[in-house]
């Protein structure tokens, strides 16, 4: 009864809090059509909702620590650095005020270190900053981290469902108690500061954040954005509030980001103010007013201005009209994508309003031409103080100059708390209510435990399939199930439900059997991805995995089969959903598997409700509830419960979109992908078939006949091996991010001269890494970071040829893979 009431207060408060914003504007398409110059209007923004008090005490000594502060150590507080690229030492001597842990950066570089390694870390962090430094004062260093579903980067952590299975749950009091278990996690590893609440309202399913925004429409993150900051940060007032079991807090991405057009991360809302305040605006009320200390820029345009040199967003209507008075952080190098600026120089972003730079490998040279800009009067004092001062201030009120370093704090070194019994109780409560029932023919559901059950699919027995991107990697992938030791897959839940009750249950990936099962159970879905690497051109599933000839079969047996579809968006599913007799939209639903099992057989009904409208066409990328000529499959909204009649009409199978390249891959299954070739020649004169004089290449195997690529350079003259694309691409948002060019090869022959990786005009040395390859005589695999090529002079606007390798001597390999990836495992150091 207590859900059921959560609920009805949501669909209440959310519309009341959200009606003031859309008086101005409807949510339909036609009116988010228009535009204007990327300026806002500050006077027509809510005035005054950021609530928290100045302390007058705390301003006063914010005086003074400006009084006693060089402009050098004024400009550390502003520059926030990756561990991958900085030490302590670094700290110290810059006086950096802030680190991060990037998706793919931890302590000692091992994406499984333990829980211990993360607390020592940030003693040592924390160490520097307030190791003394002539007369200066001593600052404590803040870690930020994207614990943006449980503490996620660590491993033992409790995996909460991402947002977008939270958003179908419409529990704004379960949102809260996940928000303090999640600022407890990060307690006990010593960190004081999440990237979290995202508060993006996605309106493009292509997009490869959909997961990480609670719905299409602004009510749902309305009514949980101050309860999920309350339940981080603690009540403002409160003696815990930042403290004890409380971390800071950041909303993001201000402004726009789950609006761009096409859905392209990074990209363009283009959109008028009247929608930029209702649709996105909306979210940031309750967030201010529960008193959130933190804000991140987002990386996307408004009406082609970008957010991080946008003023009249961020210091108009943000600080100035909304009245925030925490910081405004960046994102990823997002600075460098404005308008005059580079990674490494770009004072209009703290003209415009942001407060700290993200810089994670760019920080050092930031930070030099940032100080000459200030002592050349470019950037004002007057503007860096007012930074500085935002950044002590909320360090202040969390009471960091106080508490000591972070393992003397208030929960840290219990690692028993990581992934306790008690959090993953609210995890699976979490799960039971996300899960949302689209089909359910003849009541095949609820099962009964004492049946025989037959559990198929590549997504049964997978945590971190179902847990999703941003889980121990940026991208979620290349985990294995030790990495897991808090967590239950999907099929373990099921297996010990039906245990309980009486039956067997049997795993079968590909759902072969020899004894007829009563009932058939296949989980399937989308691959772990996160930003960049999960844009799509359309929303049909690609299915890799064989999943819809595993359902297929089992209708043609006559098995009842019910279909659990791992996902971060809502897909074009229309051949799945025909094949089955149950389908269950269950997202990404983290680390208790058991959760969904509890609903398959009736421990609890089915409560979850879609955030996001369900495609009726792969073309649907933005089908919204408000939208002229709305016409989805399932609407938003929408969710079944064992009472309802839940048999779906036989669906069109036609695509009408065709199906997607492989995002990012380059060489797969021995050919060139999406229209590219494979050239061969002298540097200048490349062909399909040169001649083999000098260079010469043939088919290879590695798993399958001819999947791979043997090239041999017969050391004559300088020769090249390039792929080259149909189109030039513009990788410069990828080549921002950690993204790599990553290769999979074996080396049959050493080279005797120097080899260079290449993409276009940026060259890479490589020779030690092929030597290396070449004593192994095995298969290995060597990635290069993007920024590498980037700062090598290649211009990332326009890459017609993004794999290259040049020798003059000779060279023997075998190439079997090569894509631009997420940097999982280990990569290339551009020095």
């Amino acid at each position: 009864m207590k859900v059921e009431l959560n609920a009805r207060r949501l669909s209440v408060r959310c519309i009341v809090a959200a009606a003031a914003l859309l008086t101005t504007t409807s949510l339909s398409a036609q009116s988010v059509m228009g535009r204007g110059p990327g300026v806002a209007t500050p006077g027509s923004w809510p005035a005054a909702v950021a609530p928290t008090a100045r302390d007058a005490g705390v301003e006063a000594r914010i005086d003074g620590l400006l009084r006693r502060m060089s402009p050098e150590q004024k400009l550390g507080q502003i520059v926030q650095a990756d561990i991958a690229s900085v030490t302590p030492d670094d700290v110290h001597r810059y006086h950096l005020g802030s680190v991060l842990n990037g998706g793919n950066s931890d302590p000692g570089g091992r994406y499984d270190a333990p829980a211990r390694d993360w607390l020592a870390a940030a003693d040592a962090f924390h160490a520097a900053s307030m190791r003394p430094s002539g007369r200066l004062p001593r600052i404590p260093v803040i870690w930020g981290s994207d614990a943006v579903h449980g503490h996620n980067n660590v491993v033992g952590a409790t995996l909460f469902p991402h947002n977008i299975g939270l958003g179908a749950t419409r529990n704004p009091e379960l949102i809260r108690r996940i928000g303090e278990i999640t600022a407890i996690e990060l307690r006990v590893t010593g960190l004081d500061w999440t990237f979290a609440p995202t508060l993006a309202v996605v309106r493009d399913d292509r997009w490869g954040r959909t997961y990480e925004g609670f719905g299409e429409h602004p009510e749902i993150a309305t009514a949980y954005a101050g309860p999920l900051v309350e339940g981080l940060q603690g009540k403002i007032g409160a003696r815990d509030w930042l403290r004890g079991p409380h971390v800071i807090a950041t909303a993001k991405h201000f402004l726009g980001d789950g609006g761009t057009y096409g859905g392209k991360d990074q990209g363009d809302a283009r959109i008028d103010e009247a929608g930029l305040r209702a649709l996105f605006g909306a979210p940031y009320i309750p967030a201010l007013r529960a008193g959130v200390q933190s804000v991140m820029a987002s990386f996307s345009s408004w009406n082609g201005s970008k957010l991080h040199g946008n003023r009249s967003l961020l210091t108009g209507v943000l600080k100035e009209r909304m009245g925030f008075d925490g910081f405004l952080v960046g994102d990823w190098n997002a600075h460098g994508q404005v308008d005059g600026c580079t990674n490494t120089d770009c004072p209009a972003s703290i003209i415009a309003g942001l407060d700290m730079f993200m810089a994670p490998d760019s920080w050092k040279a930031l930070y030099a031409t940032t100080l000459a800009h200030v002592k050349a009067g470019t950037l004002p004092v007057a503007r860096l103080d007012d930074a500085v001062r935002r950044v002590l201030r909320v360090k202040l009120r969390a009471g960091l100059f106080e508490t000591g370093k972070p393992s003397s704090r208030p929960f840290a070194g219990r690692y028993d708390l990581l992934g306790s019994p008690a959090h993953r109780a609210v995890a699976r409560q979490a799960v039971r209510e996300s899960l949302v029932l689209l089909k359910n023919r003849a009541g095949l559901l609820p099962l009964r435990a004492g049946a025989r059950v037959l559990v198929a699919g590549d997504g049964a027995d997978n945590i971190g399939k179902q847990a999703g991107g941003w889980t121990l990697s940026w991208q979620g992938t290349d985990t294995k199930p030790a990495d897991f030791p808090n967590a239950q897959s999907i099929w373990a839940g099921i297996a010990e439900a039906v245990a309980a009750g009486g039956g067997t249950a049997s795993l079968s990936p590909d759902g072969a059997f020899t004894t007829k099962p009563d009932v058939a159970i296949v989980v399937f879905g989308e691959d772990p991805y996160a930003e960049f690497q999960g844009d799509r051109p359309d929303i049909a599933f690609d299915d890799g995995r064989n999943s819809l000839a595993i359902l297929q079969r089992l209708k043609k047996a006559d098995v009842p089969t019910v279909a659990v579809f791992l996902s971060g968006r809502p897909m074009w599913v229309n051949p799945y959903l025909n094949a089955a007799d149950a389908f269950v939209a269950a997202w990404l639903p983290g680390s208790e598997g058991g959760g969904v099992a509890d609903v398959l057989f009736g421990k609890s009904d089915f409560k979850g409700k879609l955030p996001y409208s369900w495609p009726k066409r792969s073309d649907q990328t933005a089908v919204n509830i408000g939208d002229a000529n709305y016409d989805p499959l399932f609407a938003y909204g929408h969710g079944l419960t064992f009472a309802d009649r839940g048999d779906v009409p036989l669906l069109s199978e036609a695509r009408a979109t065709g199906p997607a390249a492989t995002s990012g891959v380059l060489f797969a299954a021995g050919k060139v992908v999406a229209g590219g070739k494979l050239l061969l020649g002298s540097p200048g004169a490349l062909s399909t078939n040169p001649g083999p004089d000098l260079i010469a290449a043939r088919a290879a195997d590695r798993r399958a006949q001819e999947d791979s690529v043997r090239i041999a350079w017969t050391g004559r003259a300088e020769a090249v091996a390039a792929i080259a694309t149909a189109e030039p691409a513009d990788l410069t948002r990828q080549s921002n991010g950690d993204l790599v060019l990553e290769i999979d090869l074996k080396v049959d022959g050493a080279p005797s001269a120097p080899v260079t990786l290449a993409m276009d005009g940026g060259r890479y040395p490589i020779t030690a890494q092929l030597a290396e390859a070449a004593r192994g005589r095995d298969w290995t695999r060597i990635a290069v970071p993007l920024r590498c090529f980037a700062g090598a002079g290649a211009d990332m606007s326009r890459i017609g040829t993004p794999l290259a390798i040049t020798t003059a001597g000779t060279l023997d390999l075998t190439m079997s893979g090569a894509r631009i990836a997420s940097a999982a495992g280990p990569k290339s150091n551009c020095n």
